[in-house]
């Protein structure tokens, strides 16, 4: 269902929270708060989303490829099986708690707090995680297949059978008390290709 962004803001200002399924794709979205909404099944390709709170909010399945996302907030938010290719998510963009289990990632993570989130089975093929704090986080059976890896942080996180995870001479990480693919734990190393 095709709804403009102004009727979502009326909506949500109403006191309406479920808004599954909407089309908002290519709106203007910037700067607005949808803190708890229910945006599961909703597109939002293409759609500005600079400055948003989406704090805890229902994202699953969410189209979100070619988004704006620069200094949005995400912070505990459902976004499980959501798509986000073609993204460019920089600008202190917040993902800390974030569930991101089975989500499809093609992008460039630059600055971003992924402090805790669960990307168990995420697809992150050819992504760029650059300046991206990943302290905590869960990314069992991620597929990291040409991820590069830019100043990463992944203190206390969890590596397990991930697929293709490799570091090459641009690679700099953080692995302190990380559990790695094959189950050993790295107690204190900052690798750099």
């Amino acid at each position: 269902m095709r709804i403009t962004a102004e009727e979502l803001l009326q909506r949500y200002a109403a006191g309406e929270r479920d808004f599954t399924g909407v089309d908002l794709s290519g709106a203007d979205l910037s700067g607005i708060n949808l803190t708890g909404a229910n945006l599961s099944f909703a597109n939002l390709s293409s759609a500005n989303l600079i400055g948003s709170n989406l704090s805890g909010a229902n994202l699953f399945r969410v189209r979100l490829d070619n988004a704006e996302l620069v200094g949005a907030n995400f912070a505990g938010a459902d976004l499980r099986r959501a798509k986000l290719e073609s993204v460019y998510v920089r600008g202190s963009a917040n993902f800390a708690g974030t569930d991101l289990r089975d989500a499809s990632l093609t992008v460039l993570f630059e600055g971003v707090n992924l402090t805790g989130a669960d990307l168990s089975g995420a697809d992150l093929y050819r992504s760029c995680l650059e300046d991206t704090i990943l302290r905590d986080a869960n990314l069992t059976g991620a597929d990291l297949t040409n991820v590069s890896f830019r100043n990463v942080d992944f203190t206390n996180a969890n590596l397990i059978d991930v697929t293709n995870m490799s570091f090459d001479s641009h690679d700099t990480v953080i692995l302190h008390n990380t559990t790695m693919p094959d189950g050993s734990i790295i107690t204190d190393n900052r690798w750099s290709g």
